[in-house]
């Protein structure tokens, strides 16, 4: 990291909520944040209360770390519409603590991970957790999207046992043991909250879709007097206050044992919270504070943990929702928490009534979306080594444990960098895989580049492997333009070797060039790459995406798109 100043460093955890204060704010941008706020914390109701009881705790817990981790989250966080809360991500590590050390050690758990993420975000960290590689991503994202699945089978059948087990094949092994006390109305519940939810999702997006089902799954069950289980029936009334400090009895004497579940929940929190915001900055053409946003997760955690809640991060769906109704700034998620905190104070005693196995089928279509089973299909076609980084994580995540799947997969991603590295050493013909003190007469370096292009032309040349390290990088080259240009050339003859994650970084530069209007030529692409993006259904496209043989086949192709008759030719 490049040595910066002390003014520079203060700047990296700005507030975006301050930055948005002092550029102005006024009415007409509070009532579109209140307006979001609003739409989001209908969203956030169900899905709390959901993943507090899939994670082993009550629905209020879920609730608290909403309202306080979500307005910590806005108001000190480096991005404009990130929504923070608790998410499924978390659910199998902090249901495993909470078997193992009880809720103080998660408790302790919690605070141990706030700590990780301020330190993280204070040591400039941030940048760091984008190079994560993307099979490793998808891997135990996937797994834990089966990991969901899999602990809301008992309340889907409304099977009658005392408690589910945290391995798979254990609870697999109850759930084949108690299958002769499935309850049909728990069944029927279920179906029907998952038909709602489909239904809507594909004819009324905007509609809530997780509250009208439970809404209208709740009603059947008290209309008909189903025998199926419910909030109150398990967890009895559930609070109607406020949060308080009240921290249980936390086993300070366990810190050393907690410490690789901390660990995990961190990496989690500050993976997805930046990934989120990612997504964010794609939707809105905004740019986050990455070591801003980790020092506000940080703090977030360790506020949640101190009112009795669970870990807390970005939540990438309602922070999308937030985009999609308006938000504009972090008010719309402060709204968000202080809109949550009234529906607890004032529908906490209807809540009692809601069916577990409508919370369920929630939860089933939440594990569905983070599954990114399409996402998983197409890392599949990847090379050898992706595949096997890819598959590693996702089985140890779904048999093993979590913390192993993601030392694991990052440790045999960097050997796979590392074999590919030096494949590449021996094949590319003396190009430099480190560059240091890089010399602009040195062998490859085109000094006319800039000169040669048409109007409307923008170009830029990649040299080096394209891997999970530098994908990164290419997300922001259109953001160096003042005016996007017509056409973009990417210059790619010194990239000897490119893997999944660097065959994703051009999928998004092209979709991004795409909604822009600019036509991307990809010119000099090498054997290696050429394959790879390949078999990763990387093609061109008529008019959008083209690929050419070398530089000056590019120029010519840009000048016929930028002037297809030919007038500023014939003009000159």
């Amino acid at each position: 990291m490049q040595p910066i100043t002390p003014k520079q460093y203060a700047q990296l955890f700005v507030p975006k909520l301050y930055t948005v204060l002092r550029g102005g704010y006024g009415w007409t941008e509070l009532r579109a944040d209140a307006i979001a706020g609003l739409t989001v914390a209908i969203v956030a109701l169900p899905l709390a209360m959901a993943l507090a009881i899939a994670s082993g705790t009550t629905p209020e817990k879920g609730l608290y770390t909403a309202i306080i981790s979500g307005f910590l989250i806005s108001a000190l966080g480096g991005s404009r519409v990130q929504i923070g809360g608790p998410t499924a991500a978390f659910i199998p590590v902090v249901f495993v603590v909470i078997q193992k050390f009880g809720f103080g050690g998660l408790i302790l758990c919690t605070l141990l991970a706030g700590l990780m993420l301020i330190g993280a975000g204070l040591l400039r960290l941030g940048t760091l957790m984008k190079y994560m590689p993307q099979p490793v991503i998808t891997g135990f994202t996937a797994g834990i999207a089966v990991s969901i699945f899999s602990s809301q089978v008992k309340d889907v059948l409304g099977l009658r046992m005392e408690s589910v087990p945290a391995e798979f094949f254990e609870r697999w092994s109850a759930y084949a043991r108690h299958i002769a006390t499935t309850q049909p109305a728990a069944v029927a519940l279920a179906v029907l909250g998952l038909a709602i939810i489909i239904a809507l999702r594909r004819w009324k997006p905007d509609w809530p879709g997780f509250l009208i089902a439970l809404l209208v799954c709740t009603g059947v069950c008290a209309a008909f007097a189903m025998p199926a289980e419910t909030i109150g029936s398990r967890f009895g009334n559930l609070p109607s206050s406020l949060p308080v400090f009240d921290i249980p009895h936390i086993p300070f004497e366990r810190t050393f044992e907690l410490l690789p579940s901390a660990f995990t929940i961190a990496f989690l929190a500050g993976v997805e919270s930046l990934l989120s915001a990612v997504v964010a900055d794609g939707m809105t053409g905004g740019r986050h504070r990455s070591n801003g946003e980790l020092v506000a997760q940080g703090v977030a955690n360790v506020g949640a943990a101190l009112f009795g809640g669970l870990p807390a991060t970005g939540a990438i769906a309602r922070t999308a929702t937030n985009i999609r109704a308006g938000g504009r700034s972090p008010v719309a998620g402060m709204l968000h928490a202080v809109f949550l905190l009234v529906f607890m104070l004032l529908l906490t005693p209807w809540m009692r009534y809601v069916p577990l196995a409508a919370l369920a089928a929630v939860l089933l279509v939440v594990a569905w979306n983070m599954s990114e089973y399409q996402h998983f299909r197409h890392t599949m076609s990847a090379p050898k080594g992706d595949r096997l980084v890819l598959l590693l994580t996702f089985f140890l995540t779904v048999f093993f444990d979590l913390t192993i799947a993601i030392e694991a997969g990052i440790v045999v991603a960097a050997f796979v960098f590392m074999f590919r590295m030096a494949d590449a050493f021996e094949v590319s013909s003396g190009i430099r895989l480190i560059d240091e003190n890089g010399d602009d007469r040195a062998g490859g370096a085109d000094p006319t580049q800039r000169a040669r292009l048409p109007e409307g032309v923008e170009a830029f040349q990649i040299s080096g492997p394209l891997f999970f390290g530098a994908a990164s990088r290419l997300d922001e080259l259109l953001d160096q333009f003042f005016q996007p240009p017509k056409v973009f050339i990417l210059r790619m003859r010194l990239v000897p070797i490119i893997d999944a994650s660097g065959v994703h970084a051009l999928k998004t530069l092209f979709d991004r060039c795409r909604r822009r209007g600019i036509v991307l030529i990809i010119s000099g692409l090498q054997s290696q790459p050429r394959q790879v993006a390949s078999k990763m259904h990387l093609e061109s496209r008529e008019g959008e995406l083209h690929f050419v043989a070398d530089f000056e086949s590019a120029l010519q192709l840009a000048e016929t798109l930028v002037d297809p008759d030919g007038t500023k030719a014939t003009d000159a």
